[in-house]
């Protein structure tokens, strides 16, 4: 693939030690989108078992696959989906201690206000609806299981959620009472995921991974096309990163965009910034963060190179930051789980003058332990099975 001649990469800052490393390469331009018109993707491989940090065998791979994917698959995403997403709002400008902003200051991505109380509905729904999946299963954190189980109740479909250790009981106390079967692992999200892959292959049911997966960054991107819609003039997207689905389906809305996309990760498992500055897919031991939906340990296969071509930075937030935005937006009536507050404690990190145009935190989920029980309580009773 040949690539055009571009300004110089930014460079991408650890916050655990201040220390800028250049980004891999120039930004790439995106071919023609090949899924818009596609059923199934091609399927995901699985993840290297070791714990150790460690890169897949073949990044030319990881570089093809990224070309397969542009805004016209994002466009498609949100044409696919738009009866059974809610078009969120951008909440007015939010003052804060280190946002230093003229114009409209800092506006939020009011995601928290989706169905199923997450983005992750966006991308659940444009693979299933493409698919037309019918059984599936996932590896989650919570927000997409919940994002699933809430589409196959709609859809008369059946699910099961595999769970690492690590997850919310709340959340999995919805996904039950949405009808969902839950299956419980030891160990962390590489291990989490593996035993999804192992469940499908055993099942036949459809593998619909939380980020890595071609129709589920599309249709995340969504809310990088709303963002632009509304507000056109957009300087900068701050974007919670986990597994990196939200982030590449933003890189993917803003190709051609001159908004700055910058990507906020938990200090504690910054894998897309050390993948960057490695320059290659590299894997983190399982770590532990108040941001429980963005505990990955390395980068999807599809995500990265999307990321990798075209984020112009990644931050690193630490427990007390993300703890600090979501009481900040708890004060200004926005109920914010911890994950979902992370942008925003990316963008009070970041926070810097100059410039007429606004900046964009997503609010990325409020599930947080006051919603889920309600929700939990308003399900209807279940017609499926749900076991753990």
């Amino acid at each position: 693939m040949t690539t055009a001649p571009s300004a110089p990469r930014p460079s991408v800052t650890s916050k655990t030690s201040m220390t800028p490393v250049p980004l891999p390469g120039p930004r790439a331009p995106m071919t023609p989108g090949a899924l818009a018109a596609l059923g199934a993707p091609a399927s995901v491989p699985a993840a290297p078992a070791a714990p150790a940090v460690a890169g897949p065998p073949t990044a030319s791979a990881l570089a093809a696959r990224g070309t397969a994917l542009s805004r016209a698959d994002v466009e498609a995403a949100a044409a696919r989906i738009a009866g059974r997403v809610r078009r969120t709002p951008l909440l007015p400008g939010l003052p804060a201690p280190g946002l230093h902003r003229t114009g409209r200051g800092l506006l939020l991505k009011a995601e928290h206000l989706q169905h199923g109380g997450s983005f992750k509905l966006r991308g659940a729904a444009n693979a299933v609806l493409a698919l037309g999946a019918r059984r599936m299963v996932t590896g989650s954190s919570g927000n997409h299981g919940i994002a699933l189980a809430r589409l196959a109740r709609a859809l008369g479909a059946e699910v099961t959620v595999v769970l690492a250790g690590g997850a919310h009981p709340a959340k999995i106390a919805v996904i039950k009472a949405l009808g969902g079967r839950t299956v419980r692992v030891p160990g962390g999200v590489a291990e989490r995921d593996a035993r999804a892959r192992e469940l499908a292959e055993e099942t036949g049911a459809v593998l619909i991974p939380s980020s890595d997966h071609e129709l589920v960054v599309a249709g995340q991107g969504t809310v990088g096309l709303e963002i632009l819609d509304e507000a056109p003039d957009t300087e900068t997207v701050y974007v919670p990163t986990g597994g990196g689905g939200l982030l590449a389906g933003v890189c993917l809305a803003a190709h051609g965009h001159p908004v700055r996309v910058v990507g906020v990760e938990p200090s504690g498992t910054p894998r897309y910034a050390r993948s960057l500055a490695a320059g290659r897919p590299v894997r983190l031991a399982p770590g532990d963060s108040v941001a429980d939906g963005l505990r990955g340990q390395q980068p999807g296969v599809v995500p990265y190179p999307v990321i990798r071509d075209r984020v112009d930075d990644l931050i690193a937030v630490s427990d007390a930051e993300i703890l600090a935005a979501a009481a900040l937006l708890r004060r200004r009536g926005v109920e914010a789980e911890p994950s979902g507050a992370v942008a925003l404690a990316g963008a009070i990190r970041a926070g810097r003058g100059g410039g007429a145009g606004p900046c964009v935190a997503v609010v990325s989920g409020g599930n947080t332990k006051a919603a889920l029980m309600a929700a939990a309580a308003a399900a209807p009773p279940s017609r499926t099975h749900c076991t753990t």
